[in-house]
């Protein structure tokens, strides 16, 4: 009885060892990065494919875009809130900046929501109403690539009392509010991207932070072959 129970104490440690290296060595294959050292996080990226310097492939599970992610980033998944999404219609999904050493999040976030519900009639309406609303700023930033009309533009902006205030960023107040919209010239597909960025978490380079979005914004690819 005795060497049956040892036998089956042995076998239990080689199955728990065995699962072990197993799970060892899939970790290593990741890169060392706060993007892959979160699972779920991970389950959007292509490991293999470094598109540029801090940055990774974002595969959508719409399978209707992929863009750059920041290494740098999470997404969260607290609760049934945080990531959602709707068959290939529809995403919705928020990361957070996290520190290298501690994995805390340093408090800028990236908020993005993919749709394509876009009618192209009302295009103009849409974003005119989307930066006057969130920023005050009715002409934004526009630029284009081949296939996606961008518009983007940023604030600094402020709580008064219960009242968020937006202004326009000047020496004393660096833009602290980041958002865009981009639309697909071939369909209806379109996506929002919002960066909220912590005062503590980024130096503020304005410059270099802007050349940051604009990277993410210009490397947001829609699937080819559908019509709007």
């Amino acid at each position: 009885m005795k060497k049956r129970t040892k036998t089956i104490i042995a076998t239990i440690a080689g199955t728990v060892i065995l699962t072990g290296a197993i799970w060892l060595i899939n970790e290593s294959r990741h890169p060392n990065a706060p993007a892959f050292n979160d699972h779920f996080t991970r389950k959007f990226l292509n490991k293999d494919k470094k598109v540029d310097d801090g940055f990774y492939e974002f595969k959508s599970k719409t399978e209707q875009y992929t863009m750059w992610f920041p290494k740098g980033y999470q997404l969260i998944k607290e609760n049934g809130e945080d990531y959602v999404i709707n068959g290939n219609s529809y995403e919705r999904w928020i990361a957070k900046e996290v520190n290298n050493k501690a994995e805390n999040a340093g408090g800028s976030y990236i908020e993005m929501t993919f749709s394509n519900a876009r009618k192209a009639e009302n295009e103009s309406f849409t974003v005119e109403n989307m930066f006057k609303e969130q920023l005050n700023i009715t002409k934004p930033n526009t630029i284009e690539t081949s296939s996606t009309r961008i518009y983007y533009d940023s604030a600094y902006t402020y709580f008064k009392g219960t009242q968020e205030v937006s202004m326009h960023p000047n020496k004393e107040h660096a833009s602290n509010t980041y958002i865009a919209y981009v639309a697909d010239k071939h369909s209806n597909n379109a996506i929002e991207l919002w960066f909220d960025k912590s005062e503590k978490s980024r130096k503020n380079d304005e410059v270099a932070e802007k050349k940051w979005f604009l990277t993410i914004l210009k490397n947001i690819k829609f699937r080819e072959g559908n019509e709007a």
